[in-house]
This record gives structure tokens, C-alpha cells and sequence, in this order.
């Protein structure tokens, strides 16, 4: 059976649970929406940043706390978070305003644009450079796999991220199918390639799916691997890299195109200026000699991104 089509239900299932769950805060939201503040009177009084699942966990709970207390003080607002279960789930909050502000990954970014009016705002930058604003996918094995090449994962067992995950996903699926011609279909098909694939849901747990032996392959983007190594949580002895791809276009931090044009413009700003070290390193996996910072991120940095989903599915 496709997997993709197999997940279908399950995804639905998932997308329906994070939207009644974002529904909750967004309850929330209006009701301690007062017009006491000294804001502007058509700022909301709240705003509300959604995380993809590789972001969404315990470990990085510091730093999302971290840079929405100093967003919320910049403001004079409260900035609160919500955590979605799945990729389609984020574009989802976006679009039923349930959620405000979002770090997308490319595919997942384009989607958004099309069906929740989102717009670029920053994106991260080695040394401020945006021309160097990228990351890879990589396909990792365990280390002392006997899988070296492409080639070798042919009856293999197989972990993508997510349907709609850039590195995870797309960028791998292409890689595979420019090395031996065959379809999308033919990857995410148990037995065609092979021997049985999946999602598994996060970067993080194909990673560590890779390292216990639970699949024998698995991508993973290179600043989330950076990250996981920063913080001690893998090692490099754990795995082998089998498969770089060519640079990717970073994703850019987005926010909803209907807020009030001077709210948006002090949120830019906002990021514009952070400069916690700790943030860029753990949270987003760029090592301090790499000197990481936000610059401004506009649609058209996508359009590499709009040219592989033509590719990878075609219409």
C-alpha cells in the first residue's frame, strides 16, 4: 500500500485534535483581550507562535520561552506558543488564525502562502550573508552499517520526516529519484524500493530511529543534526553519512499577512535585532563561529522551493 495514501486518515485525524486544541487558546486569547493596554487599539493582545514538531519539544522549551518573553516585553503584548502535531497542522493554525507567527520549512512555508496568507519575514543568515542562508538533507546510517551508497538502501527499510517536510522529505525523494529514474510512488511504496518506509514524524526520531536500529536509513537536515550533536544528544560515532544534497534555501520565520502593518513591522524588527547565541546554536543549530543572525526574508527566496515540488509532485 502507498504510505502516503496510508497516513492520509491518520493525518486528517491529527490536523482535526491540533485545531481543537488551538481553538482552546485562541478562547483564551479573546478573553483576556482587554482594552486597558497602551497599545495600539487594533493590535490584538496577544500573539500566538506555533512550532513545527522538531521544534516543538522539552529540550528546546527554554529557548522558545526565552525569545517569546523578549518579543513580548519588545511589543508590550503577550506572546504565547502552540505546539502542532504534524507539518499540515502549522499551515492549518495559520490559516484559521489560531495561530500568528510560525517558522515554517520551505515546502511546508509555500504551502502556507497559497492557503493561509502568510508572508516572509526573516530568515537566518551565516555571518548576516543571505546568500549562504541554507541547510541539507542528509541520509544517515548506523555507523558500521554496511550501506555505503544509494544504491545499497535498494530492500532497505526507510524513515522519512513528513509528507510535507522540505529535507525530510522532498529533497531526498528528488536525490532518489534523479539516481535511478524511477517515480515518487515507487519510494514511498512498501516493496517497490524498499522493503517498507515510513514517517516518522520528527527529524529527531528518524535520527534516533537510525541509531537504535529501528529502520536502516533515514534523512535528516544538517542543522537540526548540528544541533543534536551541540547539545550532546547524539554523537558522531553514532552514525554515517551516506548522501548529501545540494543547499537549501533556509525557510523564513513568517507571519500572518492580515495583522495591522505596523504590528508586523515591529515584529520584523524585533528579529532584525536578536542576537541570543544560545538560541541560534540550540534551538536553530548554527554553531557561534558561524556568527547566525536574521535578515530580512522576501517570497521570492522560495521559488528554488516551488521548482522541486513541481518535480517531486507533479501536477
Amino acid at each position: 500500500m502507498n504510505v502516503v495514501k496510508q497516513n492520509r486518515a491518520l493525518l486528517g485525524l491529527l490536523v482535526s485534535l491540533s485545531i481543537a486544541v488551538l481553538a482552546g487558546c485562541e478562547a483564551g486569547k479573546k478573553a483576556e483581550n482587554n482594552s486597558g493596554s497602551s497599545v495600539p487599539a487594533d493590535w490584538p493582545r496577544e500573539l500566538v507562535m506555533c512550532y513545527l514538531p522538531n521544534e516543538a519539544t522539552e529540550e528546546f522549551a527554554e529557548y522558545r520561552n526565552g525569545i517569546q518573553g523578549d518579543l513580548s516585553a519588545a511589543l508590550g503584548i503577550r506572546v504565547t506558543e502552540v505546539n502542532a502535531a504534524d507539518y499540515n497542522a502549522v499551515v492549518e493554525a495559520m490559516r484559521t488564525r489560531h495561530a500568528d507567527i510560525a517558522s515554517f520549512g520551505p515546502v511546508t512555508y509555500v504551502q502556507a502562502v497559497e492557503r493561509a496568507g502568510v508572508e516572509a519575514m526573516v530568515v537566518v543568515a551565516p555571518f548576516g550573508d543571505k546568500s549562504q542562508a541554507g541547510y541539507t538533507s542528509k541520509i544517515i546510517v548506523k555507523a558500521g552499517s554496511p550501506i555505503r551508497t544509494l544504491r545499497d538502501l535498494r530492500g532497505k527499510t526507510f524513515a522519512f520526516v513528513d509528507p510535507a517536510s522540505t529535507s525530510g522529505n522532498y529533497v531526498p525523494t528528488l536525490e532518489l529519484m534523479n539516481a535511478f529514474g524511477m517515480t515518487n510512488e515507487d519510494f514511498h511504496t512498501n516493496g517497490k524500493f524498499f522493503s517498507s518506509v515510513s514517517f516518522s514524524g520528527r527529524h529527531q526520531n528518524g535520527l534516533q530511529a537510525v541509531i537504535n536500529g529501528d529502520v536502516d536509513a533515514a534523512p535528516v537536515a544538517s542543522d537540526i543534526l548540528e544541533g543534536e550533536l551541540a547539545a550532546g544528544r547524539v554523537k558522531e560515532s553514532d552514525f554515517t553519512v551516506i548522501h548529501q544534497s545540494p543547499l537549501i534555501p533556509n525557510a523564513p520565520i513568517s507571519i500572518r499577512r492580515d495583522l495591522p502593518e505596523d504590528l508586523k513591522a515591529k515584529v520584523k524588527e524585533f528579529f532584525l535585532g536578536y542576537k541570543d547565541p544560545d538560541y541560534f546554536q540550540f534551538m536553530l543549530g548554527w554553531p557561534p563561529e558561524r556568527k547566525p543572525e536574521f535578515v530580512e526574508a522576501n517570497d521570492r527566496d522560495l521559488d528554488y522551493v516551488r521548482d522541486l515540488m513541481a518535480k517531486v509532485m507533479p501536477q
